[in-house]
C-alpha cells in the first residue's frame, strides 16, 4: 500500500510541476483506459488538480466556422466522436484518437473560394489507435460517416496520448526493482519523479510493439528535477500491454547530484542579482492596436492579411498570407501555408541510458499539444491578443488549450530605412522611418526544453520566422565534481555544467513547410550562385570581381541543397509568369540565418528517421498527403515515409505548384551558464521580397513625430 500511495503522489507531483500542457487541460473526469475490452480503469485524484486548470469550453460554445481553413469548432469535434461511436468497425470498442483536425478541403477550392461564398464540406483527419494498428480515417461531417479508412500506412504510430504516458509512469513506478534501486540510491520513493522518453527505432528486433523508457529523478528539495537523475536507470514498458519489458540499473555508483542552486523560480531565489536594476518597459498604443483579427483567425495588419489558427501538432499555422501592392493597393499571394513539420532532437552519446535519446518533438509528441498558456508581460507584451487552440482527448471531447498563441506589434527602436546626406554639395537631409513589426509566438514545452516559436510580418513585405530555446538540459549523472578528477579530459564527448552533472551533447533541427504561391501556383526555385569572376590582363585595376549566375531547379535532384559558406547562393522562389514593369519575375527569396548541419551518419538509425536533415533546403511538389517532413506516423517509425523518399521520385518541379522546405539548426555543446536553466538562445530565416514590388514598399510611410505620441514623465522621486 505504502508504494501504491507513493506512485500516485508522485505521479501527480510529476504532472502538475512539469509535463505538457496537454495534461493541464483536459476535460473533467479524466480517466485512464487499459484495455479496450476492459471495463476496469484507473481513476486518479488528478482530476481534482486540473479542474481548477481546465479553460471551459463554453467560452467557444457556439462557435462557426468562417473560412475554409478554420480549425474544427468544439461542435465538429463533438459530432465526429458521435460519427465514431457508431461506425461499425469501432462498435464494441471506441478506439483512442491520437491526432484530430480539419481535413482541409483541395488547394484549388480554397483559392477560388471568397468570403461570402458556401464553405466547402467541412472534414475531420482522425488518427486512432486500435489493437496496436494505426487507423487513418476521413470524417465528412456534412455526410455523417467516415468516407476514408486506412490501416498501418507507413511504419511508425501516431502521436502518444496523455493516457500512455501516464499509464506507463504508473507502470514503472509499481516495479518492484525501480523501487528497490531508488531507495538504494537514498531517494525516497515519495520524491521519485518520472518521465517518458520515446524510443525511436533502431531495428527489427524493436518492431511489433509500441513502447516507452521511463527514466526517473530525484525531486528532493527542487522542483527543477531534471538536474538530479538516476543514472543508469531506464525502464522499457509496452504502451499497449502495459507491463515492464525491459528493467536497465547499471549506476548506483553514481551519485544523485545535489539540489543546490538548481531552483529556478524567482520565488525560490534567496540573493538579490549583482547588477544595477532595470526599470519597467511597456510600450503604450494611445490609439489603439493597428491590427484586427476577425472571426478569431483572420489576422489583418498594415499591408498583410493572413489566416492563424492552433494544431495539436503543429502548434501553429501560417496560411494565406498576402501582402498589398504598394502601388495598386491589390492584395497579391505570398504563401499558402506555413508551420513547423518536425523538430529533431538527436542527443550525443552511445550510452545504452543514452543511445536511443532521438526525439521527433513533433511527430511524437505534438508542439501544440505541449503549448503551455503564455505569460503576460514576459512571453508577451501587455497589449498583446490571445488566441486559443481547440483540442481533442483521447476519448474524443474537445478540450480547449487557453492563450497557445498571442499577437502583438514589436517596436525595439529598429530601423525601417534611413539615409542622411552630409551637407558638403548643399543637402542637409535627415530622413528615417521606425520598424514596426507583427508577432504571433506560441512556446511550447516539451519536457525539459521549452521552444518559442514567432512569425514576424514587416510593411516591406519580409516574414521572419525565428525560433528561441529554453528550459533546461537534458543532464547526465557522474562521479566528477570538477574537471580536475577526470584523469583524460580529451575522452569527455559532453562537458561538465555542475557538480556531479554533465551537460550532454546534442542537436536541434526545425524544418518548415512553406508552401510558396508567388502570384499564384505556378512557381519555380531559382538558384542565384555568386561565381568568381577573373579579370583579363590590361582590362581593369581589379584582378577579379563577382557575378551572379542564375540556375533553374526543373527537378526535386535540383533542389536538394545543402549550404556552403565558400559557395554562396541565393535562393528564389519566383512566378515566370508575373513580371516587373522591367521584366524581371517577381519572387521571394529564402535568407537563412545562423543555422547547423547534421553530422551524423546517414545510416545511423536516428538520421534515417530524420533524413529530412540531410539537406538544409528541399522543395518538392505540392502534395496534400506530403505535411510533415518526418512522415504522418512518427513514433518508433524507420523513416519510409520523409521528404527524403518523397524527393527520391525527382518529380518536375519548374512552373509547378511547389512546396519549400528548410531546415534550421542548432549544434548546443553545454556550459555552466546553461544551468540550472538556459538563457535563450535564437536563430531564424528570411522569406524577403525580390523584384516582387516595383520599389521599396514603404517608400512612402510616415516617420513618427512627438505629437502623435504620449507624454510620459518618470515618477518623481522620493
Amino acid at each position: 500500500m505504502e508504494t501504491a500511495s507513493y506512485a500516485h503522489f508522485t505521479f501527480i507531483l510529476f504532472v502538475v510541476l512539469f509535463i505538457f500542457a496537454y495534461f493541464w487541460y483536459l476535460p473533467n473526469k479524466l480517466d485512464f483506459q487499459l484495455w479496450c475490452t476492459s471495463k476496469n480503469r484507473i481513476h486518479s485524484n488528478l482530476d481534482l488538480v486540473l479542474e481548477t486548470q481546465i479553460h471551459k469550453p463554453n467560452d467557444h460554445t457556439g462557435e462557426t466556422p468562417h473560412h475554409p481553413l478554420d480549425p474544427l469548432t468544439i461542435q465538429e469535434i463533438n459530432k465526429v466522436r458521435t460519427i465514431l461511436s457508431s461506425y461499425e468497425p469501432f462498435l464494441s470498442c471506441f478506439p483512442p484518437i491520437h491526432y484530430l483536425s480539419l481535413g482541409e478541403p483541395d488547394k484549388h477550392r480554397v483559392l477560388w473560394w471568397k468570403q461570402g461564398d458556401p464553405l466547402p464540406p467541412r472534414k475531420a483527419l482522425v488518427i486512432v489507435l486500435l489493437n496496436g494498428q494505426s487507423h487513418v480515417l476521413t470524417v465528412d461531417l456534412e455526410l455523417g460517416q467516415v468516407t476514408s479508412h486506412e490501416i498501418n500506412p507507413w511504419s511508425g504510430y501516431p502521436m502518444v496520448s496523455m493516457d500512455d504516458l501516464s499509464a506507463a509512469i504508473q507502470v514503472a513506478l509499481s516495479h518492484q526493482e525501480l523501487n528497490q534501486s531508488a531507495i538504494a540510491r537514498g531517494v525516497p520513493l515519495s520524491e521519485l519523479t518520472c518521465i517518458t522518453p520515446s524510443p525511436g527505432w533502431f531495428g527489427p528486433d524493436e518492431e511489433g510493439r509500441r513502447v516507452t523508457k521511463v527514466q526517473c529523478f530525484s525531486s528532493q528539495g527542487t522542483v527543477n528535477f531534471y538536474m538530479r537523475p538516476l543514472e543508469g536507470l531506464t525502464i522499457t514498458v509496452d504502451l499497449d500491454k502495459k507491463e515492464v519489458v525491459e528493467f536497465l540499473d547499471k549506476g548506483r555508483g553514481i551519485p544523485v547530484p545535489k539540489a543546490t542552486n538548481t531552483d529556478y523560480r524567482y520565488t525560490a531565489q534567496d540573493k538579490p542579482l549583482e547588477m544595477e536594476p532595470i526599470n519597467p518597459i511597456s510600450i503604450e498604443q494611445p490609439k489603439g492596436p493597428s491590427f484586427s483579427i476577425e472571426n478569431r483567425h483572420m489576422v489583418k495588419w498594415a499591408n498583410w492579411i493572413f489566416h492563424l489558427k492552433a494544431d495539436q501538432r503543429a502548434g501553429m499555422i501560417i496560411s494565406r498570407a498576402m501582402v498589398r501592392d504598394s502601388e495598386t493597393g491589390v492584395l497579391r499571394s505570398v504563401m499558402y501555408k506555413g508551420f513547423s513539420s518536425e523538430l529533431f532532437v538527436p542527443y550525443m552519446d552511445p550510452d545504452e541510458n543514452w543511445y536511443f535519446k532521438s526525439y521527433m518533438d513533433a511527430g511524437e509528441f505534438g508542439l501544440g499539444a505541449t503549448a503551455m498558456s503564455l505569460m503576460p508581460l514576459n512571453d508577451c507584451p501587455r497589449y498583446a491578443h490571445y488566441v486559443d487552440g481547440i483540442f481533442v482527448s483521447s476519448d474524443g471531447k474537445p478540450y480547449v488549450q487557453p492563450n497557445m498563441i498571442c499577437v502583438f506589434e514589436r517596436y525595439a527602436g529598429d530601423i525601417g530605412w534611413r539615409h542622411s546626406e552630409i551637407p558638403v554639395n548643399g543637402f542637409e537631409i535627415k530622413e528615417a522611418r521606425a520598424k514596426v513589426t507583427l508577432v504571433a509566438r506560441m512556446a511550447a514545452s516539451v519536457g525539459n526544453y521549452d521552444y518559442i516559436f514567432d512569425w514576424e510580418f514587416q510593411t516591406d513585405g519580409l516574414i521572419r520566422i525565428k525560433v528561441s530555446l529554453s528550459g533546461m538540459l537534458m543532464v547526465k549523472g557522474t562521479t566528477y565534481q570538477n574537471v580536475y578528477q577526470i584523469p583524460n579530459q580529451e575522452e569527455m564527448s559532453s562537458p561538465l555544467v555542475s557538480e556531479n552533472v554533465i551537460g550532454v551533447v546534442h542537436d536541434h533541427f526545425i524544418t518548415y513547410h512553406l508552401d510558396m504561391d508567388i502570384d499564384d501556383t505556378n512557381n519555380t526555385l531559382v538558384k542565384v550562385h555568386l561565381v568568381k569572376e577573373e579579370t583579363l590582363p590590361g582590362e581593369s585595376p581589379r584582378k577579379s570581381y563577382l557575378k551572379a549566375k542564375r540556375e533553374t531547379a526543373k527537378t526535386e535532384e535540383d533542389a536538394r541543397i545543402k549550404l556552403k559558406l565558400y559557395d554562396p547562393s541565393e535562393f528564389h522562389v519566383i512566378n515566370p509568369s508575373r513580371r516587373s514593369r522591367l521584366g524581371n519575375p517577381a519572387g521571394y527569396k529564402i535568407v537563412p540565418g545562423a543555422t547547423a548541419a547534421s553530422l551524423l551518419d546517414h545510416l545511423d538509425p536516428p538520421q534515417k528517421r530524420s533524413a529530412f536533415t540531410n539537406n538544409q533546403i528541399w522543395v518538392t511538389p505540392y502534395n496534400r498527403t506530403e505535411q510533415w517532413a518526418g512522415g504522418l506516423l512518427v513514433y518508433q517509425s524507420k523513416g519510409d515515409d520523409t521528404i527524403a523518399v518523397w524527393s527520391q521520385r525527382n518529380r518536375n518541379i519548374e512552373n509547378k505548384d511547389i512546396v519549400l522546405w528548410y531546415t534550421m539548426g542548432f549544434h548546443h555543446i553545454p556550459c555552466q551558464e546553461d544551468f540550472p536553466v538556459m538563457p535563450i538562445v535564437s536563430s531564424s530565416f528570411d522569406l524577403k521580397p525580390v523584384n516582387f514590388f516595383e520599389s521599396n514598399p514603404i517608400l512612402r510611410a510616415a516617420p513618427f513625430f512627438e505629437k502623435d505620441l504620449p507624454v510620459c514623465r518618470p515618477a518623481a522621486s522620493s
